[in-house]
């Protein structure tokens, strides 16, 4: 229960820090692309002010006032401030505590489930970088390498620490760990190109491909059939209700890695009983 506690607390606080990253990352690739093409051309990129994940300090995006230390507290400042910048009083983004809130939420959870030790070490790890994920890929469609790949080689590297005996594996066996990275990526990729050769359409991004490589890599390849179900089913609900409610047409992409991301994250929770149940059910088991 303390270690819920304290897990909860310390995920709050990491979300502050990860509406950071979902802000900044893609303008820093941005930047990064925009430089690269001026390379190319062979001219100087254009001057501008240097950014990164802690330069410069978090200030309000209308009037360009640093936000004061106090009113960076998760969640509180946001209630303090009514959702409003203390200087020019323009509107908050109920977004900032939402995410905050739902990473203290998902990191209590984890501790409460895996108890203290190697295993909720590993499975905050997995939910921060979700978490950042999902911001990200929902205001740009992107997921970057930047965190997609990092993750997936620290679920390799992390299954060398594997323990066999551990009721509940994570991270899996280091044989589980590359056949689940390489059934990922190779499976998402079949797919997206047999869906271009039909259709003449690219129907998910390469982001996606590496961010199923990476949970296979943490959860092993025997998860990726249920993370995939999962994913799938909710995906398409929200598409088919988004184009009643919204009127949204075919044509409008919807972004993947949201779905993927909230699917690997009960796939690490419950996904062994979710399988057992199902065979149990099913009279295979």
């Amino acid at each position: 229960m303390a270690f819920a506690a304290v897990a909860g607390l310390l995920g709050l606080a990491i979300g502050s820090f990860l509406n950071v990253v979902i802000l900044r990352v893609p303008r820093m690739m941005e930047r990064d692309w925009q430089a690269q093409c001026a390379e190319l051309q062979g001219r100087e990129p254009e001057p501008g002010e240097a950014l990164s994940l802690v330069s410069p300090p978090s200030r309000c995006p209308h009037c360009q006032h640093p936000i004061r230390a106090w009113h960076n507290l998760p969640v509180l400042g946001w209630l303090i401030l009514r959702g409003r910048c203390a200087d020019c009083g323009a509107g908050i983004s109920p977004r900032y505590p939402l995410v905050e809130l739902a990473t203290g939420v998902l990191s209590a959870a984890v501790a409460w489930h895996f108890g203290f030790g190697f295993e909720a070490l590993c499975a905050l790890a997995i939910t921060w970088c979700l978490v950042a994920l999902t911001g990200i890929d929902l205001d740009t469609q992107l997921l970057p390498d930047a965190i997609t790949l990092p993750l997936l080689w620290l679920g390799l590297l992390a299954s060398l620490a594997h323990d066999p005996s551990s009721h509940w594996p994570l991270p899996v066996s280091t044989r589980d760990a590359v056949i689940g990275a390489a059934a990922g990526y190779l499976f998402l990729r079949l797919v997206f190109e047999g869906f271009k050769l039909v259709t003449g359409k690219e129907g998910m991004g390469f982001g996606d491909f590496k961010l199923f490589a990476a949970l296979g890599a943490w959860l092993g390849w025997q998860m990726l059939p249920l993370i995939l179900m999962l994913s799938a089913v909710v995906g398409a609900l929200v598409g088919i209700s988004l184009m009643v409610v919204k009127k949204l047409g075919r044509d409008v992409p919807i972004p993947f890695g949201p779905y993927l991301a909230g699917a690997g994250w009960i796939a690490m929770l419950w996904g062994p009983d979710i399988v057992g149940g199902y065979l149990g059910l099913s009279g295979l088991r």
